[in-house]
């Protein structure tokens, strides 16, 4: 079943990443506002979303779906999707390619299927539970750096927690010989650290439309994630703490030090 929900994802994601193309080419014609400090939103976040809620609710009517931009729709049958139509708006209305598709789907509690797609870089992240993760049709696997001096560390940022959590994130960081790395979608971020391009990613609090899908492909490819529920994420968001084994004890004790109290 998750198998078959993947399939279906991945290709909706592809199909989300066409349209939102389309407002990307065409930028100067964009309705913009502003939801909130260094938050974003778009006709084009919108009318993605629309897509793909619609194309969720005629193939699987029983499910649930929450998503960025339209809240909430309780379903029957125990699964949820999870939507981010454009993670990464603050670029995308730049015009800076880094941006992406985000499509999660949860049951009792466990991610089962993420997929992550960037229409810049025609590359789709994904995986479902159990079965491994892939970019495109490649297999996939985290860092096998055992330092924080060999790589980078994607540490995000957002509105909702304090600005010292990334400062001090970032120093400690810095102090023990490492490098980060941040390019404004903490989507991406988690695909490059699941891929092994990052060695890790660290975040204070993300939305579960952020992060789901990534935890998920960072965990099928082989790398650690600190502990979260799925569904409690889906209402409260999260701390976002992922890397590869050899460094992932050094990442979250830069994290317990650096970071306030969760949310």
């Amino acid at each position: 079943m998750a198998s078959e929900r993947l399939d279906f994802a991945a290709t909706l994601a592809g199909k989300a990443g066409e349209l939102g193309m389309e407002y990307f080419r065409r930028l100067e014609t964009l309705t913009v506002t502003k939801k909130g400090h260094q938050d974003l939103v778009s006709e084009a976040d919108r009318d993605v979303e629309t897509l793909v809620r619609k194309e969720l609710a005629a193939a699987y009517p029983q499910d649930g779906i929450v998503g960025e931009e339209h809240g909430r729709v309780e379903g029957s049958s125990g699964y949820t999707w999870v939507i981010d139509p454009i993670d990464g708006t603050a670029n995308f209305v730049a015009g800076i390619p880094q941006w992406c598709v985000i499509i999660a789907c949860v049951y009792n509690g466990e991610t089962i299927v993420g997929v992550i797609h960037d229409p810049n870089a025609n590359e789709t992240f994904r995986a479902a539970k159990g079965e491994g993760a892939f970019v495109n049709d490649r297999p996939i696997k985290v860092t096998d750096s055992d330092s924080l001096s060999n790589g980078s560390l994607g540490v995000g940022f957002n509105g909702r927690t304090e600005a010292s959590d990334a400062i001090n994130c970032i120093g400690a960081l810095v102090s023990k010989g490492g490098v980060f790395f941040r390019n404004a979608s903490g989507g991406l971020m988690l695909a490059y650290a699941a891929s092994g391009r990052l060695i890790g990613y660290c975040e204070s609090h993300m939305n579960a439309w952020d992060c789901l899908a990534g935890m998920l492909i960072t965990e099928e490819a082989g790398g650690m994630v600190a502990p979260y529920d799925a569904d409690h994420t889906l209402t409260n968001g999260t701390r976002v703490v992922v890397g590869g084994p050899g460094v992932f004890k050094d990442i979250a004790e830069i994290v317990e030090a650096s970071f306030g109290p969760r949310r």
